[in-house]
């Protein structure tokens, strides 16, 4: 069976990754992230989720506790972007892109990959409907690719780590119609930005989750303050 790491934040598409690798027969490594976000509470949602799929013994949560910064998702002095409209989301890198984010994420998913023997990373990032993230295009994934088979053993050995994406080319619909097929539990999952309980239903990270539950015709099993 195939070692695989998998980036777990405990939102949609990264349960939607954790889905897909188990129906590939993976045995996945979830990594989490605490990394000063404000939504904090979707480190209980990846705690959960990794129990759902009966790996909580390999689940990891890395502490970069002030690490990361410059973003709305981690500076008490910045305010997250709410009640945009869908047409807005995505137009421009918004303030809650935190500089360096993936690079660090993949980094350090990496060097666990590689003592384990891991054959690949499975990263939920996405270039359709998303926020505009520089660092979720597919050149960025590319790049960092070519990071791996040229900066690691397993790579110049001709080994190497795959950067999994499954997502990448999907739009929010169809990762929840792949998920719900999978069996994936959206119920167990947290999108908000604002660490709301229940979940905002306005901010970006909300807006993009309906819209996506919405096109697909099903219904969001988390609970909402507000559903626009």
């Amino acid at each position: 069976m195939e070692k695989v790491i998998v980036v777990l934040s405990g939102g949609l598409d990264s349960t939607t990754c954790m889905a897909i690798a188990r129906a590939a027969g993976k045995e996945i490594y979830p990594l989490t992230f605490a990394y000063g976000q404000k939504h904090t509470v979707e480190l209980e949602a990846a705690r959960q989720v990794a129990s759902y799929y009966g790996v909580s013994g390999r689940h990891k949560i890395i502490n970069l506790e002030g690490l990361l910064s410059g973003s709305a998702l981690t500076d008490a002095d910045k305010e997250i972007p709410t009640g945009r409209s869908i047409s807005e989301i995505g137009r421009v890198i918004p303030s809650t892109y935190v500089p360096a984010r993936n690079i660090v994420f993949l980094a350090l998913a990496l060097a666990q990959a590689e003592p384990l023997d891991a054959r690949a990373i499975y990263l939920g990032v996405n270039a359709l409907d998303f926020s505009g993230y520089p660092d979720c295009r597919p050149e960025f994934i590319s790049a960092f690719q070519e990071v791996i088979n040229k900066g690691t053993a397993a790579g110049v050995e001709g080994h190497g780590i795959r950067i999994e994406t499954p997502l990448i080319h999907l739009t929010k619909a169809e990762i929840i119609k792949t998920g719900i097929k999978l069996g994936a539990p959206y119920h167990l999952s947290y999108s908000c930005y604002q660490g709301s309980v229940p979940s905002c239903g306005t901010c970006d990270a909300c807006l993009l989750r309906l819209k996506g539950f919405q096109e697909a015709g099903v219904t969001d099993p988390i609970p909402y303050r507000n559903k626009g």
